[in-house]
């Protein structure tokens, strides 16, 4: 759901790179670092501060989303060993 929602809000699109990228980034550059999203920004390349800034605005929004409960658990269907 995360990437799905992000993408459709307009932050534009993001490689599987740039993802693994900015959350490493964001392990770097915690909140109390000065120019923190450009620093990212710098990290991920290819995007602006404001561009990663609201890719981590969304991220929070999807997880308390998330964590209030408002996204169903996928039901998943179990395969027994039987013939495997």
């Amino acid at each position: 759901m995360a990437s799905s929602s992000m993408t459709s809000r307009g932050s534009g699109s993001w490689t599987a790179q740039q993802n693994k990228a900015f959350e490493r980034a964001l392990a770097v550059y915690d909140k109390d670092t000065p120019d923190r999203w450009a620093n990212v920004a710098r990290a991920v390349g290819g995007k602006t501060a404001e561009e990663v800034k609201r890719h981590y605005e969304l991220l929070v929004h999807d997880v308390k989303y998330i964590e209030s409960g408002q996204v169903p658990f996928p039901n998943y269907r179990t395969t027994g060993t039987r013939g495997n």
